[in-house]
C-alpha cells in the first residue's frame, strides 16, 4: 500500500492516567519492524479488561496507554521477515500471543504463551520501543494490540489470518470475549450432555458461556445475574433457568443446592469477584462439581474458601482465555461463524462510530451493554 514504510497519523483513543476515559487524539504509528505487522483496525469491541485498565485494576500497565484488544482488521503493511501473512490480509489480533517457540506453547496443554502478559510486560513491542507517539509524547502499547487505534501495530505471534469472507465487524468478538466464554465450557470444563450447568454473570462472556454449555448438550442452564434485563437475552441464547440472588434471602449457593439436589455439575464464574468465586464453587455438586474461573477479578485479589468445598471432591479450575491456542483456533472458530455453527452475532447489543468510544464505556459500566463494537 502507499503508506507502507511511512508514518501514518489517525485517530486513537489514549488514556492518559488511570481513572479517565480514552479520549480520542491523533497519535501517529510507525511503520512496522523486523517481525511486526501494521494492521488497519476496522471494528474493535470494549470488554471489561479495557475498563479495569481505564479505572487503574489491570497489573503492569504504564500510561499513557491505547488499549483495546478485541478487534478484527486488515493488515496494511508488514516488516521484514513476516511470513503469516500479507497486506489486505483480514486478521484478529491475539491478545495473547502464541510464538510457537516457548514450553507453553509447545505443551498441547496449555495456552499461555510465556511472552503474554501474565509473564513479563507488553506495555512495549518485543524490542523495548513503542509504535505510537501523541502530542510529541510516547504511548504505551497493551498486550501488543492496542485496537482502539485506527492503525496499530503488533508482533506476528499476536495475529491470525482468517476467513477474507469474513464480516468483520461480527467476528471481532473471537479475539476476547466470546472465544473466553465458549471455550470455558467446551474446552475447560469439557461439559457433558445432560449435565447442569450454573453461570455467575451474564454479561458478553456468561452469555458465550451459555452458548457452549448449550452446544456441548447441558440439560439445565441456570444464568445468575442481579440485572434481570439481561434474563431474557440469556434464555433466548440456551438458559433454561434465571435467577437474581437479590430475590432470595438465603445464599444463592444453597439456593441452586436446593434447585438440583446436590449442587450443579458445572458453575462457571464470570464476573471476576471473590464473594461469587466463592459462591460457584459452592455451588457445584458435592462428590463430583467442577467450578471454572472465567472472570478476572482486581489485580491483589485473594481467594479464601473453605477447603472442605474441595477436599469432599468438587474441582476447582481456571480458564485462561477459554483454553484455546489462538493463532491455530481463530481461523477455524471464523469458518465455523461463516459455516453458521455458531452465532456470537446476538452478543452485539451496540454498533457505534469509533468518536462514542466514551459512550460505550458509559453503556458497559451501567451494565447496559452486552457488547458495544466501535467501527472506524
Amino acid at each position: 500500500m502507499a503508506t507502507a514504510g511511512k508514518v501514518i497519523k489517525c485517530r486513537a483513543a489514549v488514556i492518559w492516567e488511570a481513572g479517565q476515559i480514552p479520549s480520542v487524539e491523533e497519535v501517529e504509528v510507525a511503520p512496522p519492524r523486523t517481525h511486526e505487522i501494521r494492521v488497519k483496525i476496522v471494528a474493535t469491541g470494549i470488554c471489561r479488561t479495557d475498563d479495569h485498565v481505564a479505572v487503574g485494576l489491570f497489573p503492569g500497565i504504564s500510561y499513557p496507554v491505547i488499549v483495546g484488544h478485541e478487534a478484527a482488521g486488515i493488515v496494511e503493511s508488514v516488516g521484514p521477515e513476516v511470513t503469516c501473512v500479507k497486506p489486505g490480509d483480514k486478521v484478529i489480533p491475539l491478545c495473547v500471543p502464541q510464538c510457537g517457540e516457548c514450553a507453553s506453547c509447545l505443551n498441547p496443554k496449555s495456552n499461555c504463551c510465556l511472552k503474554g502478559h501474565v509473564c513479563q510486560p507488553q506495555n512495549l513491542m518485543p524490542d523495548k520501543t513503542s509504535r505510537f507517539t501523541c502530542r510529541g509524547k510516547q504511548v504505551y502499547h497493551f498486550l501488543w494490540t492496542s485496537t482502539f487505534s485506527e492503525y496499530t501495530v503488533m508482533p506476528e505471534a499476536s495475529i491470525a489470518k482468517i476467513d477474507d469472507a469474513a464480516p468483520l465487524e461480527k467476528v471481532c468478538l473471537f479475539g476476547c470475549g466470546f472465544s473466553t466464554g465458549y471455550g470455558a465450557a467446551i474446552n475447560s470444563a469439557k461439559v457433558e450432555p445432560g449435565s447442569t450447568c450454573a453461570i455467575f454473570g451474564l454479561g458478553g462472556v456468561g452469555l458465550s458461556i451459555i452458548m457452549g454449555c448449550k452446544t456441548a448438550g447441558a440439560s439445565r442452564i441456570i444464568g445468575i445475574d442481579i440485572n434481570k434485563d439481561k434474563f431474557a437475552k440469556a434464555k433466548e441464547l440456551g438458559a433454561t433457568d434465571c435467577i437474581s440472588p437479590n430475590d432470595f434471602t438465603k445464599p444463592i449457593e444453597k439456593v441452586l443446592v436446593e434447585m438440583t439436589g446436590l449442587g450443579v455439575d458445572y458453575s462457571f464464574e464470570a464476573i471476576g469477584r471473590i464473594d461469587t468465586e466463592v459462591a460457584a464453587l459452592a455451588s457445584s455438586r458435592l462428590g463430583s462439581g467442577t467450578c471454572v474461573l472465567v472472570g478476572e477479578p482486581p489485580s491483589g485479589s485473594q481467594l479464601t474458601f473453605d477447603p472442605r468445598l474441595i477436599l469432599t471432591g468438587r474441582k476447582l479450575i481456571g480458564s485462561f482465555l477459554g483454553d484455546w491456542k489462538l493463532k491455530e483456533a481463530l481461523p477455524k472458530l471464523v469458518s465455523d461463524y461463516m459455516n453458521r455453527c455458531i452465532n456470537p452475532d446476538a452478543l452485539i447489543s451496540h454498533t457505534l462510530p469509533f468518536e462514542k468510544i466514551a459512550e460505550g464505556f458509559e453503556l458497559l459500566r451501567a451494565g447496559k451493554s452486552i457488547r458495544c463494537v466501535l467501527v472506524f
